[in-house]
């Protein structure tokens, strides 16, 4: 029988260090699986990797940078001896209506969260594929957002980049396919969770007028979701899970929405 079983998998969560992506690497270890902890907050990084146990470990990585991807999936091969899942999570959301617009605010979203993201799948391909470092196959589970799915005014290029993910996922399952890798790639779009990302939108968009407080905000957002709550880090984080494992082996270029049915 099928289960959600990580045991003896190798997976890297970006932006590990916080929020969903520390959240995303508890859930893996609960499963079983060994953790690299990747991010660029060197400190808060080490923190989530000691607590999840000394079998796991925290690598410093930009996700932007492509020389720093290589440096990270080598050292979490060679210290783990695979590589088997690549949770791409790190992520920017930058508020801002169109008329007001800051051209290198967005690009510097844009970089992380598509960039960062293309990059992610990548290095996971070159690790996992016939040859590679790791070569077994395994699975990429993007983050995507239940933004890429709705129109909420203030966040168009946070949500053209995460509708951009959702293609870049799909694209990348076909390349995996018609090259032999064995990578599924899937992607879930995650509804607003209360952290601090979520919070730090609501604060935004009532700064820019669009609603009285921030109560009002995230009491709009609930209006819009049929389950009638906001998302819990750890709904998403299950996803990953699932999404990583055998019980989704024949689930593959798929888009998952956690946002209870506000994306629908």
């Amino acid at each position: 029988m099928l289960t959600t079983d990580l045991s003896g998998r190798i997976a890297l969560v970006t932006g590990a260090a916080q929020g969903l992506g520390e959240a995303m690497a508890h859930a893996l270890a609960d499963a079983g699986a060994t953790v690299a902890v990747a991010d660029l907050q060197d400190e808060r990084g080490a923190q989530v990797a000691s607590a999840l146990g000394a079998d796991h470990g925290f690598f410093h990585l930009d996700v932007t940078d492509d020389s720093s991807w290589e440096t990270a999936v080598s050292a979490v091969t060679e210290r783990f001896g695979g590589l088997d899942v690549v949770v791409n999570n790190a992520g920017l959301e930058i508020t801002d209506l169109i008329v007001d617009l800051d051209a290198a605010k967005a690009l510097k979203m844009v970089e992380v969260n598509v960039i960062g993201t293309a990059l992610g799948v990548k290095h996971a391909f070159r690790a996992m594929r016939p040859g590679g470092a790791a070569g077994k196959g395994g699975a990429v589970v993007n983050i995507a957002s239940v933004a890429a799915n709705i129109a909420f005014p203030s966040i168009a290029l946070y949500s053209a980049s995460k509708s951009a993910i959702d293609r870049l996922t799909r694209v990348a399952a076909m390349e995996s396919g018609k090259l032999g890798y064995g990578v599924r790639v899937n992607c879930v779009y995650p509804g607003l969770v209360g952290n601090e990302m979520g919070i730090g939108l609501a604060n935004d968009v009532t700064g820019l007028g669009l609603f009285p407080s921030v109560e009002e905000a995230v009491g709009a957002v609930i209006g819009l979701t049929p389950s009638g709550r906001l998302a819990e880090q750890e709904d998403i984080a299950d996803a990953v899970v699932f999404l990583a494992s055998d019980r989704a082996k024949f689930i593959n270029g798929a888009g998952l929405p956690v946002d209870g049915g506000m994306g629908m």
